[in-house]
């Protein structure tokens, strides 16, 4: 089995929005070998999510201060769906929350190979780093409440809930509750 890091997740730098690990990224493909016994079944088969220590991670969230930039807009994610609000506070990059939970998202490179992506040669035995899931809380992060009434109202784009309508506001509760004071880097 051979494991590198894809290009997609180079983006995944201190100053870009997203998750990122401080430490020296060559040193991901050691530390998902290391936990490779904690992988979970991603979305579709030859896709896993491994998950490792949180310490050097950090998330695209941070927490506002009063005051705080926000920058809005109003686009579709993909082409073909219909367009969304998205507001993302513009503060400084440094303040992104330490991850508690990281999870690292790998696709085998036969998978990537569907659509050109791979870089290493295309086999069932290669696995490349494609993302890191950062997450500041232990566990799965409470879903942004627009988020989850675009899946849960089944707006196009979006992920069936499947949820009681108990569930929904219960969800809905959680995450209005963690993201008052929250938003993803701009």
């Amino acid at each position: 089995m051979q494991i590198t890091i894809n290009p997609f997740v180079r983006r995944q730098t201190a100053e870009s929005s997203f998750s990122h690990f401080s430490g020296d990224m060559e040193r991901l493909p050691e530390m998902v070998k290391q936990n490779w016994n904690t992988q979970k079944e991603g979305y579709r088969e030859g896709v896993v999510l491994v998950l490792v220590d949180p310490a050097d991670f950090f998330s695209g969230v941070i927490t506002l201060v009063e005051g705080a930039k926000l920058t809005g807009s109003f686009k579709a994610r993909r082409d073909g769906e219909t367009p969304r609000k998205e507001i993302r506070a513009d503060s400084p990059l440094e303040q992104k929350i330490a991850a508690q939970s990281v999870e690292i998202v790998l696709y085998r490179s036969d998978v990537l190979a569907e659509g050109g992506d791979n870089s290493l040669e295309s086999s069932t035995e290669n696995w490349e780093i494609i993302s890191i899931n950062a997450s500041p809380t232990e566990g799965e992060m409470p879903i942004a409440p627009m988020t989850l009434m675009h899946n849960h109202f089944g707006s196009d784009g979006g992920t069936a809930t499947n949820m009681t309508d108990a569930e929904f506001v219960q969800a809905l509760r959680d995450g209005f509750k963690f993201w008052a004071d929250k938003a993803m880097c701009a």
